[in-house]
């Protein structure tokens, strides 16, 4: 429990004693304990070796209350108009506060020199702590505040400037090197930002952050260009910059404050654990974790190769500016009324019941609807949404590219998830397509911003329900989406069926104009509340068919 008495928290002395009786059972309390602490030593500017004292011996406790603190925003994007705001801005003040002790304690012993077999000590530390306070942004999905970067590049190139960056230090915070240096320190915050933070749950954030740390000694940055490199596929950091990586062709060549991002030997790590992965070892025993599933593990690295492996910053298709409002909906039947222009309903006589025209009807409380209204079709589908209550919001582009959207909004008024499907029709275009958010961030004026990966093909309404022996023809179909074959972005014909339908060699049954059994064949994409598979048709469903219970 906190301490509630009394006591000067900038005596060194009396700090170490109260760390001593300090409980977690009030995880807020304690925390304002060790803000406290750490703010009063600041103001009262001990002995630099009593002060170091203090903040080593506060760690522990600092790290774990931070880490509760957290959970409270961590699940999902944080809007700034949110009650956990507060929350956010006290966990961040705390890492800038022990960054800043340990800036101190450095400049005040600089006259002196009593601490100067500690100074990779104090140069780590201080990268370190401001790293977190970036990572803690990325961790609430929130847009870094300006000055946020500069103080990062700064705790580094006064690591760099003194020459200890690269020389390791004791950190029994970091989980699988039990050590680090500043510079390891630095591109673990450089390899988060790479690893698309803002489209990661808490769960793969947490993991993250943690392969971060166990792969940055394989990454340096260089003063001097790599000749037998193309720089423009890799990444720079400029060290006088408010920002993460970019590509290097966009900041200059190395040299000066720039400093080209070099993790060539970190490819090669990547692809031994994948190899490993594959001989059936463990996660935790290659420093991955042991929260970590095999399979889970295996995708996310797989993911993580392309900006972390290989460093590159080129995109497989360049993004324009964008302009207009695109339409976008994430609920499943709403997807389906959309692309199909109608209501799903269950198959009958062979053909899938229901059409516009049909629905139409119900606008005019249930007389029949004319069967076309020349030049006022998005008119129609617009006031039948309203009614059905399938309504989409209306997002601002940013800029797009051939298979994505980066989306605006303000005020946010559907809440969207990692990994969700969705339906968006651009401006110029007539039909709703798929995508899949691939990230979420609010900025700090209240917009969220949303990346969408759209699936390649006009996908279609279909019906599917699970088939085989043991299962009757009373089971109910369920909407699904067919998308054919893209030979030109390699994309071949899939179905997006409902979250965890997909068993490898499943077998179901697919009603378009008519029924028929597929075997699914592959996991394509897995989201929130989807999968994406490969699927193949069935010759002799009587003898192909595995039997089925149930779903």
């Amino acid at each position: 429990m906190a301490h509630e008495s009394p006591i000067d928290c900038g005596n060194p002395a009396e700090c170490l004693d109260l760390l001593k009786r300090l409980r977690m059972l009030d995880i807020d309390a304690t925390q304002r304990t060790l803000a406290d602490i750490v703010a009063a030593l600041l103001r009262a500017l001990p002995a630099p070796n009593q002060h170091l004292e203090v903040l080593e011996a506060a760690r522990a406790q600092v790290d774990f209350v931070q880490a509760e603190m957290a959970k409270r925003y961590a699940a999902h994007p944080l809007p700034p108009d949110s009650s956990e705001n507060e929350t956010l801005a006290r966990v961040v003040s705390l890492w800038r506060g022990m960054a800043r002790s340990y800036a101190q304690i450095s400049r005040q012993d600089a006259a002196s020199g009593t601490l100067d077999d500690q100074r990779a000590l104090l140069a780590q530390r201080r990268v370190d702590y401001t790293g977190r306070a970036l990572l803690e942004y990325f961790r609430a999905h929130r847009a870094p505040p300006h000055g946020t970067w500069a103080e990062l590049h700064d705790s580094y190139s006064v690591a760099e400037a003194r020459g200890v960056a690269g020389v390791r230090v004791p950190d029994s915070l970091n989980e699988v090197w039990k050590a680090q240096s500043a510079l390891e320190a630095y591109v673990s915050a450089l390899l988060v930002d790479l690893a698309n933070p803002f489209g990661r749950g808490e769960r793969e954030f947490r993991w993250v952050y943690r392969w971060a740390q166990r792969f940055a000694p394989y990454c340096s940055l260089d003063a001097e260009p790599d000749t037998g490199r193309t720089e423009a596929a890799a990444f720079g950091i400029d060290l006088a910059g408010d920002h993460g990586p970019r590509p290097l062709w966009l900041i200059g060549p190395p040299g000066a404050g720039v400093r080209r991002f070099d993790a060539s030997r970190l490819a090669g790590q990547i692809r031994a654990v994948l190899t490993q992965f594959r001989q059936g070892v463990a996660p935790a025993s290659l420093g991955l974790g042991a929260d970590c599933p095999t399979d889970a593990c295996a995708a996310l690295l797989l993911s993580l190769y392309r900006p972390w492996g290989l460093a590159s910053a080129a995109r497989r298709f360049p993004r324009r500016s964008g302009k207009g409002s695109a339409e976008l909906c994430g609920d499943w039947l709403t997807i389906g009324f959309h692309i199909g222009g109608r209501t799903f309903e269950q198959p009958t006589g062979g053909v899938m019941a229901g059409n516009l025209a049909r629905d139409i009807s119900l606008l005019t409380f249930g007389e029949r609807g004319p069967e076309a209204v020349p030049g006022r079709p998005e008119q129609l589908r617009q006031r039948l949404a309203a009614t059905l209550g399938f309504v989409c919001g209306h997002w601002d582009i940013v800029d797009h590219s051939v298979n994505g959207f980066r989306l605006q909004q303000h005020p946010h008024t559907e809440r969207l998830e990692h990994h969700q499907l969705v339906g968006i029709r651009p401006p110029d275009g007539e039909r709703f397509l798929l995508g899949q958010v691939t990230w979420l961030m609010y900025r700090e004026d209240g917009v969220m911003e949303a990346g969408i990966h759209v699936l390649a093909g006009l996908p279609k309404v279909v019906a599917a329900r699970l088939f085989g022996l043991n299962i009757g023809t009373h089971v109910a179909y369920q909407q699904v989406f067919l998308l054919p074959a893209t030979p030109a972005l390699k994309a071949p014909a899939s179905l997006v069926l409902p979250g965890g339908w997909f068993q490898a060699r499943r077998v179901i049954e697919v009603h378009d104009d008519e029924a028929a059994q597929v075997r699914l064949t592959g996991l394509l994409a897995r989201g929130t509340n989807f999968d994406q598979v490969s699927f193949e048709a069935l010759t002799d469903p009587a003898r192909d068919a595995p039997q089925e219970t149930g779903h």
